[in-house]
Order: C-alpha cells, then sequence, then structure tokens
C-alpha cells in the first residue's frame, strides 16, 4: 500500500461542491473528472498526471457527498493526503480504492511539485524533495484490505457476497460513483 508521486497541494476546507461542480455531474466519469477542482485551480486536470498525489489542509472533501475520490482514481491519482479528512469523503476515497493518509501539517511540509511516498501500511511518509519524513498511525487492516481489494464492491465481489464476475465491472469510477454517498 506504498503510493509515489509529484504533489500538487491544495489549502483548508475544500468543499466536494467546488471539486466537482454540479455541471459535471450529468457526464460520464471520465468526462466529469476533466472538472475535478474546476473552481478551485482551474486547468489543473489539464496538468496533473496519472501517479500524482493530491496534498491539503484540514477538512478535506467537506460538503455534499459527491463522489470526487472515484473521479480522482478515474484521472489516475495515486493517492490523497492531508492533515484532516471530512469522514464521509475518507469513506468515499476507502470504498472507491484509493489510498488516503492522513499527515498533520502537511500542507507546510510538502510544497506543489514535490516527490513523495506514503506508505499506508506501516503509516510512514517521505518528501523526497526536501527529506523530511515522518510516521503517522496506520490505518486498521480492514480498511487496507478494501483498498487493496480496489474498494468495498469489489471487495465484496471477491468475499462472495456479489458475483464473482462482476469484480471487474465494479471496480470501474462509474461503479464507485454511483455507490458514494451512503457512507457505507
Amino acid at each position: 500500500m506504498r503510493f509515489t508521486g509529484k504533489l500538487w497541494v491544495f489549502g483548508d476546507d475544500l468543499n466536494t461542491d467546488a471539486m466537482y461542480p454540479g455541471f459535471a455531474m450529468k457526464m460520464d466519469p471520465p468526462e466529469a473528472a476533466k472538472h475535478i477542482f474546476y473552481e478551485v485551480r482551474p486547468g489543473w486536470t489539464d496538468e496533473v498526471a496519472a501517479g500524482d498525489i493530491v496534498v491539503a489542509g484540514k477538512n478535506f472533501g467537506v460538503g455534499s457527498s459527491r463522489p470526487v475520490a472515484a473521479l480522482f482514481a478515474e484521472l489516475g491519482v495515486a493517492g490523497l493526503v492531508a492533515e484532516e479528512f471530512n469522514s464521509l469523503f475518507f469513506r468515499n476515497a476507502v470504498n472507491a480504492g484509493l489510498p488516503a493518509m492522513t499527515v498533520p501539517e502537511a500542507t507546510a511540509l510538502f510544497s506543489d511539485g514535490d516527490a513523495g511516498t506514503f506508505d499506508l501500511t506501516d503509516g510512514s511518509w517521505r518528501n523526497d524533495t526536501t527529506g523530511a519524513s515522518g510516521i503517522v498511525p496506520k490505518l486498521p487492516q480492514l480498511i487496507l484490505d478494501i483498498i487493496t481489494s480496489g474498494g468495498v464492491l469489489p471487495r465484496l465481489a471477491a468475499q462472495g457476497y456479489v458475483p464473482a464476475e462482476l469484480g471487474e465491472v465494479l471496480r470501474s469510477s462509474a461503479v464507485a460513483m454511483r455507490s458514494a454517498g451512503s457512507g457505507a
């Protein structure tokens, strides 16, 4: 459960409505994903690359339960790091199989363009550009298992709760988006 990549740093209180504008909600996931941070940082989706990592401050993902985590996955974002996640947003990230780590003072430790390495298995993080590093409490094994499975629905398929032949379909961003919002 390790992810490494170029970092994009955002501030505090980023709400899901600003991350995923209302007009994009009627679009298919690949098109909708092109509008993430449309209001916050126009053009960001033209610059972000598969494997990049989003870093944010406190209260990341506050607001409605718009399924932004699945859109990050659609863009190829490797993971999310924040000083504090809104609990529903964090659960939507887990449900979508998107790695997410809480790192206190993340916005002071990382800058746009830095490279970072994060390991959910042992809770370690490192700013590969500056050399700063640390350890945070690791996530419970069940959460790690869900993320490793590609999300909650693929995990349920693997465990036989839904038909196994749906396993790959259930990994899609469209399914993750449709199942988001309940916090289940």
